[in-house]
């Protein structure tokens, strides 16, 4: 595909120009320099080098972002450049594994630091991680001056993000997602510092996800069963092209509710549910009760463990209709053997904590939605390395769940699906995860937060224009220092920087 250059937007209405997300510490001088000839390169010390794809590929790829596909430089000449050119960006990783091989996680260092200035400019990043980064405020520093001539001001820069967890959710279920949508998602996540890709790949509506072990599931469940499927190829490459950018993948297979589609290709994985005496022909929640249906479990979730390498799989486990499972004797009959009495809340934790134990064995850690269990109910996370608990549907509960020790991000006030007329990027932007009565320890338990796109009224038509740049604000939230609020300089910034994104 061809890479636009970068517009030239007029920036001088903040003193930042039209960086996004705003870096912590910035320092931009009123000292220009000419990129004429000019080339990204490894520095000599750099523990990555030209056998390291990722940084090769990226090079390559912010080249054409800032000059187009104009060719690339060769070797500089020895012809005398002017005094005020600068010829290289040099990328420098200090640490002595690169992680240039492996994947981003929610321990990586995405940290750097960059320096413009004469003789050339250098890029130092612990890891390849924060290497990108830099590239990508590098390339926003980039504008063209009364002449035409690319230019970029004399800077200092120092950065990393307040949180490790910055995500954007998809959903492929509501509505099919072609492949390039969601690879344009990841550029423009890219863009704005994201690094998490967040994939609510199946749902009741359909079931997308083309499974080696279980290919019925997408046979049977994808509104089609050749053109509306993601095959194991396509999800390769989604990781892959996310991986080049920093960004992670984290699936999400809700269950055991939202799994009317699982229930086409998987014989009496869904609970029958009965109208008086007799079965009703329609279908509840994934039924608990069935050896079965944790044999199935077992096998799919074992697939997923190899399929996607992020150490995080997303559970869903919200909204569990008890409805079905109250009309159907069998179930009621085991309720009973339980001791559970009419406490269906017992069922459901029941069941999650033997899908808990399937996926432990995969060494996966997971992510839950809140609402999905009560925080008195029987403790039984407190044997898992790690859990991260999402949707927190306001600061009460996000000081409910730090308290008792949770991992947690924020995503509710992040709902992008939903919208309003003019401009609404003012509330997201004003939101903040840490914004509750707490300890310091409980708000260091919150790592980060999503802004989520339900799919019911969106699809590959709507889903840019819908997402961006109302997205950029949960980006700067997410990454800027706390104190970063000023919405006047936002908007002066964010201007320019839709303006970068729609090239």
């Amino acid at each position: 595909p061809h890479v636009m250059p970068r517009p030239s937007c007029d920036s001088t209405a903040s003193q930042y120009v039209s960086l996004w997300p705003l870096p912590q510490k910035v320092k931009i001088l009123d000292l220009s320099f000419k990129l004429t000839s000019f080339n990204i390169v490894d520095a000599k010390e750099s523990s990555a080098g030209s056998s390291c794809s990722l940084l090769q590929d990226a090079y390559r790829r912010y080249y054409e972002y800032m000059f187009g596909i104009a060719k690339r430089q060769g070797p500089r000449k020895s012809r005398l450049t002017g005094p005020s050119e600068l010829t290289e960006l040099q990328v420098w990783i200090t640490s002595p594994d690169s992680e240039c091989d492996g994947y981003p996680s929610v321990t990586s260092d995405e940290s750097y630091e960059l320096s413009v200035d004469l003789p050339y400019a250098v890029l130092k990043a612990p890891k390849v991680w924060g290497a990108l980064h830099g590239l990508e405020t590098f390339s926003q520093l980039v504008y063209e001056d009364q002449y035409g001539a690319k230019s970029i001001n004399s800077t200092a820069i120092s950065d990393f993000p307040r949180f490790a967890h910055r995500g954007i959710l998809l959903d492929s279920s509501r509505h099919f997602l072609p492949l390039k949508v969601i690879l344009a998602n990841l550029e423009t996540m890219a863009m704005n510092k994201f690094n998490v890709f967040h994939w609510h790949i199946v749902d009741d509506q359909s079931f997308p996800y083309l499974s080696r072990t279980f290919p019925q599931l997408s046979q049977q469940g994808a509104y089609h069963p050749y053109t509306h499927v993601y095959t194991p190829a396509d999800v390769k490459m989604v990781i892959e092209f996310g991986r080049l950018r920093g960004i992670r993948v984290v699936p999400e297979f809700d269950t055991p509710g939202h799994t009317q589609s699982w229930g086409k290709g998987q014989k009496d994985l869904l609970t029958p549910c009965y109208s008086g005496s007799k079965p009703s022909g329609s279908f509840g929640p994934v039924n608990p009760i069935l050896n079965t249906t944790y044999d199935f479990m077992s096998q799919f979730f074992k697939e997923i463990s190899t399929v996607f390498p992020d150490a995080y799989v997303h559970l869903g486990g919200d909204e569990v209709d008890f409805t079905c499972w109250k009309s159907n004797p069998d179930i009621q009959k085991f309720m009973d053997q339980q001791g559970y009495g009419q406490d269906y809340k017992k069922l459901e934790s029941f069941y999650i904590q033997k899908l808990l134990d399937i996926v432990t064995t995969t060494h996966k850690g997971y992510m839950i939605w809140l609402g999905h269990f009560r925080l008195q109910s029987p403790p039984f996370f407190f044997f898992l390395l790690l859990i991260l608990i999402l949707l927190c549907m306001c600061a009460v509960e996000m000081a409910n769940v730090t308290s008792a020790g949770y991992k947690t991000l924020l995503s509710t006030p992040w709902y992008l699906n939903r919208i309003s007329y003019g401009q609404d990027w003012h509330g997201h932007y004003k939101a903040d995860p840490q914004d509750f009565n707490g300890t310091e320890e409980q708000k260091k338990l919150v790592i980060g937060g999503e802004a989520c796109l339900w799919g019911e009224y969106v699809d590959a038509t709507n889903l840019t224009p819908r997402l961006w740049p109302r997205a950029s604000a949960v980006a700067e939230r997410l990454w800027s220092a706390k104190d970063v609020t000023d919405i006047n300089d936002a908007f002066n910034r964010l201007s320019v920087h839709r303006c970068r994104m729609v090239a």
